[in-house]
């Protein structure tokens, strides 16, 4: 009888607060028999690497993570810091700058500015991404920063907040220097963030052609030439860097990077990224899984002034599975902590799992929608004894059914 009774106050108490740490989202049905996914081709290259554009998944590497000159890839990094301060306002496209004879002087691939001229940014940018202008690089870098030597360092700060680990920065360009590298990993990071945070200037990265005072000269990517769903993003090349090519390729809705670094001829860097491009489209699809800042379920909160808040995610959630394996996959919430107030914004609560074969495969922080401050005394003390019951009630069914 006194069994019954607990049973029953604590049933009454926890109405809608179960301690369940997971759950099941539904994606697809109808299971598909996995298909076979061949090995990544073997390239002609120092190193490599292929990417999702928006999961962010891995389709193919070698050497991903060694130091490797970046020769001209580094005008990716100094057009990053320069659409950041597009976009917070402290520069404009139309503000014209004025070209320094260290800039004008500046060897390599060039825009063909001169010493004193005031040139537009947008002119710039331009000469930059399509012509590879070293002398473009250095207006730009001290029209920024006042010298080049500061603007390197603005490029190595940015470069940890994308992630970068394995890069360091000496010039705007990347002229030769030991102290000069960065990765075919870091780059990718790098391509990923240009296309994710500055869609705007992306469209700059497949202008086939720019002119500057009456010479035309072509963009260097003979990706945007030869495969026809490439729309950047950069070239490279120093004797002692080899060619290196940054492409990008989008097509069914699906986007893929691809970093090819220290090829032996312009040539076998197209082909070869080409090869890399191919196979990722042909043999990995993704899909758009869950929207950000959409609940995807509601979480008890104890001591809150809401009873209930929504967790969800800060971001799209993309996912990147073999061909024809989409409908296999599953994806599961796990609850870490049980929730008490104060609740913040953004926190953090547990995680969503994407499984494809029993694996996960993808997986993102679940967190609080909104926030969800402390609740009054009447709810304090009404969720104290609740709480307490749901964890003697929890603990004596564990004890029963292990019984």
């Amino acid at each position: 009888m006194l069994k019954k009774l607990f049973t029953f106050f604590a049933a009454l108490l926890l109405t809608g607060t179960s301690f369940a740490d997971n759950a099941v989202i539904p994606i697809a049905t109808q299971p598909q028999a996995a298909a076979l996914t061949p090995a990544a081709p073997t390239l002609n290259a120092q190193g490599y690497i292929l990417i999702d554009a928006n999961s962010g998944k891995v389709l193919a590497e070698k050497n991903a993570d060694v130091h490797m000159e970046p020769a001209s890839l580094t005008k990716l990094m100094t057009m990053y810091v320069i659409s950041n301060a597009l976009k917070n306002g402290s520069l404009r496209l139309d503000d014209k700058v004025r070209i320094s004879k260290k800039a004008w002087q500046t060897g390599g691939s060039r825009m063909f500015v001169k010493v004193n001229d005031e040139v537009s940014v947008r002119d710039l940018l331009q000469g930059i991404i399509v012509a590879s202008g070293n002398d473009a690089a250095v207006a730009m870098a001290e029209h920024l920063a006042g010298t080049e030597e500061a603007f390197a360092a603005v490029m190595n700060a940015e470069a940890k907040t994308i992630g970068m680990t394995n890069s360091h920065f000496m010039d705007s360009n990347g002229l030769p220097n030991p102290e000069h590298y960065s990765s075919p990993r870091d780059l990718a990071l790098l391509a990923q963030a240009i296309i994710k945070n500055f869609p705007n200037d992306y469209k700059l990265y497949s202008e086939k052609w720019f002119t500057y005072n009456d010479i035309r000269q072509p963009n260097r990517n003979r990706l945007l030439w030869r495969f026809p769903a490439a729309d950047g993003l950069k070239t490279g090349h120093t004797d002692s860097a080899g060619y290196c090519l940054v492409g990008s390729a989008t097509k069914d809705g699906m986007r893929i990077i691809s970093v090819i670094m220290g090829s032996p001829s312009d040539e076998i860097r197209t082909e070869e990224s080409i090869r890399l491009l191919t196979y990722g489209f042909r043999f990995f699809e993704t899909h758009k899984l869950y929207n950000a800042n959409i609940a995807l379920t509601q979480a008890r909160v104890w001591k809150g002034k809401q009873k209930e808040i929504p967790l969800g995610l800060t971001e799209d959630f993309y996912a990147t599975v073999p061909m024809n394996q989409y409908k296999n996959i599953q994806a599961t919430l796990s609850f870490n902590t049980q929730i008490k107030a104060p609740v913040t914004k953004g926190q953090s609560y547990g995680t969503v799992n994407v499984m494809l074969n029993n694996q996960i495969i993808a997986t993102k922080p679940l967190v609080a929608l909104v926030d969800n401050p402390k609740g009054g005394f009447f709810r304090s003390m009404t969720d104290s004894v609740r709480y307490s019951f749901n964890k003697l009630f929890s603990h004596s069914t564990e004890k029963a059914n292990n019984g």
